[in-house]
């Protein structure tokens, strides 16, 4: 590997001294390619809970609502495509919010879980998948009780129109 690093080296260099306009072309590129690449980092970098335990804990650790995600594998994936995996949400909800994916298709789910998410679908009022609930959650006494603040199916547009959405949702009074 550092042959080919040397020899990559010695050939940049090589360019750059008997073609100067290249050397415009060349930081171009580089420059082009980091920022593709940090993009796609971004968008990658987003890791759904799908534990309501270890969600409630970090949901109540960060002061942060939770975002749950309720689908399937025969649900739609305009949201998760035009929405989830842009690096706008990734940003977005890094800072605002803790992510809960709760797929109520998924065969490796515990009977146990499988019967909580259904029942939390239902409390939600959750009819159409995928379909997102904002909330929060206090545990008192070994008892759970959820505090819903809205909820959103997918919105045309993109991300953007969807955290807007999201945000005032989540910040009625602003």
């Amino acid at each position: 590997m550092l042959k080919n690093l040397a020899q990559l080296k010695y050939i940049v260099n090589f360019v750059l001294l008997t073609k100067p306009n290249l050397h415009v072309m060349i930081k171009k590129l580089l420059l082009l390619i980091f920022f593709l690449g940090s993009i796609s980092f971004q968008a990658q970098n987003i890791v759904w809970k799908t534990s309501m335990d270890a969600a409630i804990a970090a949901s109540n650790e960060e002061s942060k609502p939770m975002l749950i995600f309720f689908t399937a594998s025969n649900a739609p994936n305009n949201l998760q495509n035009e929405v989830f995996k842009t690096p706008d949400f990734a940003v977005w909800s890094r800072d605002n919010v803790i992510l809960v994916k709760l797929d109520l298709s998924d065969i490796n789910t515990s009977d146990g879980d499988k019967e909580q998410n259904i029942k939390l679908k239902n409390a939600f009022g959750v009819e159409n998948l995928p379909e997102v609930c904002f909330a929060s959650a206090s545990v008192r006494k070994n008892k759970t009780t959820f505090q819903a603040l809205g909820k959103i199916g997918y919105v045309p547009g993109g991300a953007k129109v969807w955290i807007s959405e999201s945000e005032a949702i989540l910040h009625p009074t602003e």
